[in-house]
């Protein structure tokens, strides 16, 4: 059963930290690209960050560099995402993802169409 669970949301005020686990079952994290993505309220899904496959290098959305960090632990099978410096527009249903691929285009955007598996994702709220 390959699947993924994806836990730690809940409510923190502004300039909190939060960190965010995903834990894979039924496939090895160790072989794929790993991802976390966001949609908040009245949005697309955008792309939160990720670790490529091919090369481990690591991607960030611009509003979140510097603040973020995205992590693999692959004795636990897990990954994670560290979130510092919280702002009320990081609010979000946050999803884990693991696939082929996390980038793509001249810029090597985040991407979201190179994933093939998908938690059901956790909500995070930040407000005062």
């Amino acid at each position: 059963q390959v699947q993924l669970v994806a836990s730690g949301g809940g409510l923190v005020q502004p300039g909190g930290s939060l960190i965010l686990s995903c834990a894979a079952s039924g496939f090895s994290l160790d072989y794929y690209a790993i991802g976390w993505f966001r949609q908040a309220p009245g949005k697309e899904r955008e792309g939160v960050s990720c670790i490529r496959t091919s090369d481990g290098s690591l991607y960030y959305e611009d509003s979140v560099q510097g603040r973020f960090t995205i992590a693999r632990d692959n004795a636990k099978n897990t990954m994670y995402l560290q979130m510092n410096s919280l702002k009320p527009e990081d609010t979000a249903v946050y999803y884990c993802a693991a696939g082929r691929f996390c980038t793509g285009g001249v810029d090597s955007e985040l991407v979201d169409y190179g994933m093939d598996y998908w938690g059901k994702g956790t909500l995070v709220t930040v407000s005062s």
